[in-house]
């Protein structure tokens, strides 16, 4: 989800890509481009999240000839002590792609880069960019990654190609980036011509969440399908998001709840222009209980980052349920774990991949964040760790 070189903090997905470029001759506000790193009216420090460090890459990056940037996913591989990044990039600089990086004791020294791993198509061979899409096959546009310890596989997800009549997909891959296979989403997810049902355009897949026993995965929509409700507004939380469990050794969706993002915690500078919230990430606790990570924007304002603990067993299954409304279902109930705007980061910018690292020597757990920069040179790639506390 790349932005243009905007004299704005630019947003990071393509949405806000189309909004912003009409509105920066008639804002002129570049002066103000990273006046908003602080969320509006921080919610009250919970304690649970104690920053370690934080460090940055290089604005483009190049790592093994590719352009690094658009970082939008993240995992711990312990058998071999690195990262895994997935790059949203739609292959406009370089093919669909992961890269490893090594970072043993997180501060402030940038994470160490150590390969390039291509995400191939089915059949072999790089995916096609959009200025070379082939009929039949989307163009990806990747989101999440969790590498599957049991089986040394890589699971990833794009928010689809909407506009080529392909929905969001969860993939498969060998470690060296072999394509293995494309797992059946339930027919909600089909993209609707009309757009009068489904999923909204990039603002799909952006969440995915690994079972502890590795035999499930949770799909985390970013906000609303078409029929569940609108959009967050920064009067009104968002319409429910549907987050799907899927069963790994049959490919197929066994459960799906209902989680309500909160209205949008910033205001723009000038009124009526472009803001919006919703997940940008999420991350299993335990076999029951995940981490929600709400990523917002606001035109001049910035970012916000709000951490939330849900339950899963809480919440009602929806998989059944053609149209979420008030009355049919409960949603999950959530918990704040922290609101990024207390915890002493130099900015917060368009945080999207989240993932656990080494178990702390204290017996804490390591909590890993990476920002997408949208191949932006007014954002950031951010890297920031944090020791995490439990619920007694």
């Amino acid at each position: 989800m790349r932005a243009p070189n905007h004299p704005l903090v630019s947003p990071p997905s393509l949405l806000r890509r189309r909004l912003l470029a009409g509105g920066a001759g008639l804002l002129g506000l570049g002066s103000l481009g990273l006046a908003g790193c602080r969320s509006a009216t921080p919610a009250p420090d919970t304690g649970r999240l104690q920053r370690l460090g934080e460090a940055r890459w290089a604005h483009r990056r190049s790592i093994e000839n590719t352009t690094a940037g658009g970082l939008s996913g993240i995992d711990y591989d312990p058998a071999k002590g690195e990262y895994l990044l997935l790059s949203d990039d739609r292959s406009d600089l370089a093919p669909v792609r992961c890269y490893t990086a090594r970072w043993p004791q997180p501060a402030d020294a940038a994470p160490e880069p150590t390969g390039v791993v291509q995400l191939q198509r089915p059949g072999g061979g790089p995916w096609p960019g959009r200025r070379h899409a082939v009929d039949g096959l989307p163009v990806p546009d990747p989101e999440a990654l969790r590498l599957r310890p049991s089986a040394g596989t890589l699971l990833w997800t794009s928010e689809g190609d909407l506009a080529r009549g392909f929905g969001p997909a969860l993939y498969e891959s060998a470690r060296d980036g072999r394509f293995l296979r494309e797992f059946a989403l339930p027919a909600m997810f089909t993209p609707d011509p009309t757009q009068r049902r489904g999923p909204r355009d990039n603002q799909t897949l952006e969440g995915l969440a690994l079972a502890p026993d590795d035999r499930s995965a949770w799909l985390a929509m970013e906000n609303a399908l078409v029929q569940d409700g609108p959009v967050p507004t920064t009067t009104a939380p968002g319409g429910p998001c549907r987050f799907t469990q899927v069963d790994l050794a049959t490919g197929r969706a066994m459960r799906q709840i209902a989680y309500v993002p909160d209205a949008i915690p910033l205001r723009p500078l000038v009124p009526g222009t472009y803001a919006d919230n919703g997940v940008s990430e999420v991350l299993m606790l335990d076999a029951h209980r995940m981490l929600v990570l709400e990523r917002a924007y606001a035109t001049g304002a910035g970012n916000s980052l709000r951490l939330y603990e849900i339950d899963t067993r809480t919440a009602d299954d929806v998989l059944a349920i053609d149209a979420l409304a008030p009355g049919n279902h409960r949603p999950a109930a959530k918990t704040l774990v922290a609101d990024f705007a207390t915890l002493g980061l130099s900015r917060l910018d368009n945080t999207e991949g989240m993932c656990w690292g080494p178990p702390l020597p204290d017996g804490r757990r390591l909590l890993v964040v990476v920002s997408d920069d949208n191949f932006n040179p007014l954002q950031v790639t951010q890297f920031a760790a944090f020791a995490y506390t439990d619920r007694p």
